[in-house]
């Protein structure tokens, strides 16, 4: 009699044998689910903080505002810095001013001399600098005594458009020291028909 009893429970309980397997292997299949998506997420958010950290440290992303470095970056477009020391003449950097960034192209280093004629024609220890990256010189605005010897730890530094660039030519921004650099400015990220390195 418990025999029977048993079995017309087992019957209606509803669930047959291959009913439970696939009710178990469902559950299985929520479980590893579950483990699955919490590793992802794990993983991304790990490549995240490693991206910001990353950028903040080595390649700061940089969003340009204004036009003193057009035709070479114009207001809007969104740049990469690599970090390091070391620059050469005519490569463009990034620096600390007033709470702000600012991009300029460096001219000249520490110990060199600095002349600007009244057309815009930059000297460096007498002889003409080639600025290919111009397309137009101006004198701008310029408060500094010419020719004017670059301090020691310092870079001379000047935006591409130089009617309206504030630069190193004025004190009000002067050179630029080791401290205050971000870093390089090599690429161009945005928009994307214009992606590629920034000369």
């Amino acid at each position: 009699m418990s025999k029977e009893k048993k079995v017309t429970e087992a019957e209606t309980s509803g669930l047959s044998i291959e009913q439970l397997e696939r009710e178990m292997n469902r559950l299985k299949h929520q479980r590893n689910y579950r483990r699955t998506l919490t590793s992802t997420i794990s993983v991304l958010i790990t490549v995240a903080a490693l991206t910001v950290l990353i950028s903040m440290l080595v390649m700061p992303v940089l969003q340009i505002v204004g036009e003193s470095m057009t035709p070479s970056i114009t207001n809007g477009e969104i740049v990469v810095a690599l970090k390091g020391s070391g620059f050469e003449k005519g490569e463009i950097i990034a620096f600390y001013y007033n709470n702000k960034i600012l991009v300029k192209r460096v001219i000249a280093s520490a110990g060199e001399w600095v002349n600007i004629d009244e057309n815009g024609n930059v000297f460096i220890n007498g002889t003409p600098l080639n600025e290919p990256y111009l397309v137009e010189k101006a004198y701008g605005d310029t408060n500094i005594e010419l020719p004017y010897q670059v301090p020691d730890g310092k870079i001379f530094v000047m935006g591409d458009h130089r009617a309206t660039s504030a630069d190193s030519r004025n004190t009000a921004v002067g050179c630029v020291s080791d401290e205050q650099i971000v870093g390089k400015v090599l690429f161009r990220i945005w928009p994307f028909d214009k992606i590629g390195m920034i000369h």
